[in-house]
Formats: C-alpha cells, sequence, structure tokens
C-alpha cells in the first residue's frame, strides 16, 4: 500500500474519532470503513486479525452503548468548546500512555473546558460530574473502542 493511500486512510480514521464527538456523525464506522479500505488492500494475515477484531470490538461497543443510560443534553450545558476540550484531552492521553490515557484525558478535557469557563475547581468539579453522568459514558466508550482499533492499525503500520 503507498504512502497516499496510508495518509488517507489514517485521515478517515481521524475524521472517524472526530465524528464521534460529534452528534450525527457516524464516528465508530468511519473508522470501521477505513480498516476494511486498508485490509483489503494490504491483504496480509495481519490486517485480516485486526479487521475482524476491529469488527468484533465496534459491534461489542455498539451493544454496550445501546445498554447505557440514554443521553441527556438538555440542561447540562454541553458546548462545541467543551466537546473539543474532551476530545484533544482524550487524543493528548491516549498518545501519552497508550490505550488507557484516554479515559483520563477525556475527562480531564471536559474539566479544564469546565475550569476555564466556571473559573474555580469547585464549579468546574461539580459540571464535570454532571456532563460524565448525562453524555461522558457513552462518548466515552466509543471513543475507547475507536482509539482501540486506531491505535492498533498505527501498531500494524509501523510496526508490522
Amino acid at each position: 500500500m503507498g504512502v497516499w493511500q496510508l495518509l488517507l486512510v489514517g485521515l478517515v480514521m481521524l475524521l472517524g474519532l472526530f465524528g464521534v464527538l460529534v452528534p450525527g456523525v457516524p464516528g465508530r464506522w468511519l473508522v470501521w470503513a477505513a480498516m476494511l479500505w486498508w485490509a483489503l488492500h494490504e491483504q496480509s494475515g495481519l490486517a485480516w486479525v485486526l479487521l475482524v477484531g476491529a469488527t468484533a470490538l465496534l459491534l461489542v461497543d455498539q451493544v454496550v452503548v445501546w445498554l447505557l443510560p440514554p443521553r441527556r443534553i438538555r440542561g447540562v450545558g454541553i458546548t462545541r468548546r467543551m466537546i473539543a476540550w474532551a476530545g484533544a484531552g482524550a487524543l493528548v492521553g491516549f498518545v501519552l500512555i497508550p490505550v488507557v490515557g484516554a479515559v483520563p484525558g477525556f475527562i480531564g478535557g471536559v474539566y479544564g473546558s469546565e475550569r476555564r469557563r466556571l473559573g474555580g475547581h469547585g464549579p468546574a468539579a461539580a459540571s464535570t460530574k454532571n456532563v460524565m453522568r448525562a453524555v461522558g459514558t457513552s462518548v466515552l466508550v466509543e471513543l475507547f473502542a475507536c482509539l482501540l482499533v486506531v491505535g492498533a492499525w498505527l501498531g500494524a503500520v509501523i510496526w508490522g
């Protein structure tokens, strides 16, 4: 697979990661479609194993998100800026502490956004708890699954 195609696959995966954070965008399916595209062009044993693993993981993720309580966005005060901070925090956390760093990074991003908006630790911590109860868990589960798929793909491209 050429460098340009790898960059396009990576770009679609990145778009999928951002799509997880934006309601209405099928982020997990963009990540899966990029993995499928890569596997069809790579056609190696590792590529097929990763595609099957990604498919299974994202299907389990879909079921888990359905089983979580419904999102209660109204009245919590979620803004686009908060979503951007949370997503950036998850990505930074994922890079700094591979895989498990996404969770504290996501929560830290929400807290950072609220700290900036509200000005103090107490109100920011209370608001972060409310946000995590309302929508954070389902978004975090979906984002974590997609980050695992992207991380596996990156590992296969770099070391495979």
